[in-house]
């Protein structure tokens, strides 16, 4: 998934020392954390290079954290290759013409609903929950209930 716009509100706050600082939902983190401990590999692959994103990666033990990728299909198809996977196996959220695609790639393409109208168009799922505010749980329940079916 991508980072900036779909975990955060895809606001960055810079302070006057240049410091930068984004808003991470905890319940994504969470729903994040109960498909790393249901064997789900997730990787994030953000445009921009960010401690913040590093940071948070980090806490929630995201293995797999491609950062200043702005081909981000290319990220995806050689991510997918490291874990033997082919892209019907995969699921990307984006929200910026950037990310369309890879969700054009992967086997279920998902937008949060204020995303750019390419990624939108390209979707197959576009989540009720806005980027940063929940959307990421959403796929994580979506995803966790169809494995236990």
């Amino acid at each position: 998934m991508d980072v900036d716009g779909v975990l955060t509100d895809g606001c960055i706050y810079v302070s006057s020392d240049g410091s930068e600082t984004k808003r991470f939902s905890i319940i994504d983190g969470l729903g994040l954390v109960k498909l790393r401990e249901a064997g789900v590999k997730i990787a994030w692959i953000s445009g921009r290079g960010s401690e913040a994103t590093t940071k948070r990666a980090n806490e929630l033990k995201i293995e797999y954290v491609v950062q200043g990728r702005k081909d981000k299909v290319t990220a995806l198809a050689s991510l997918l290759e490291e874990l033997n996977l082919n892209a019907e196996q995969a699921v990307y959220m984006g929200d910026d013409t950037i990310d369309t695609e890879a969700i054009e790639l992967a086997g279920i393409g998902v937008a949060v609903p204020e995303a750019q109208p390419e990624p939108l168009a390209a979707a197959n799922y576009v989540t009720v929950k806005t980027g940063g505010n929940g959307a990421v749980r959403e796929v994580c329940n979506h995803i966790l209930s169809a494995r236990s079916q």
